[in-house]
């Protein structure tokens, strides 16, 4: 790796650190969203598309609770909804540390081993693949 690699790749994780910064206190805004009447567990999501786009989830808890919905599927429906099907990265943030269920991991896998999790334990911010979470997902070949 040559200097302008260097400062190349050093540019990115400094313009990187920073999205992923933003994701973050887009995802603490939606916590004030969330419907969590039976558990008081509020979650809330931030997923950044490919094209720079943000949107935002909050979970929301049923009385039948196998129909309650996190927070981090919350924000990609809303997401695919308007047409986005790329993701880059995906913050997750609770009152205490929380990163996505199984279910949310799996949900996250279908749009790219590669997209990025951001999430908060014990104060420091953490950045992993959603492959380092979910080591060999699920997936089906498309034809």
């Amino acid at each position: 790796m040559g200097p302008e690699t260097f400062i190349y790749t050093l540019a990115l994780l400094r313009r990187m650190r920073k999205d992923y910064m933003r994701l973050l206190d887009f995802a603490k805004d939606a916590m004030a969203n969330a419907y969590a009447p039976y558990s008081g567990f509020v979650v809330g999501a931030a997923v950044l598309t490919a094209d720079g786009m943000v949107f935002t989830g909050s979970n929301v808890e049923n009385a039948s609770y196998g129909l309650s919905i996190c927070a981090e599927r919350v924000a990609i429906t809303k997401a695919l909804s308007e047409g986005k099907k790329e993701f880059v990265a995906i913050a997750v943030v609770g009152r205490a540390g929380v990163t996505p269920c199984g279910a949310c991991r799996q949900f996250i896998y279908e749009f790219g081993a590669g997209i990025d999790v951001i999430y908060l334990n014990d104060g420091k911010t953490v950045v992993k693949k959603i492959s380092e979470l979910l080591p060999e997902g699920f997936t089906l070949k498309r034809s």
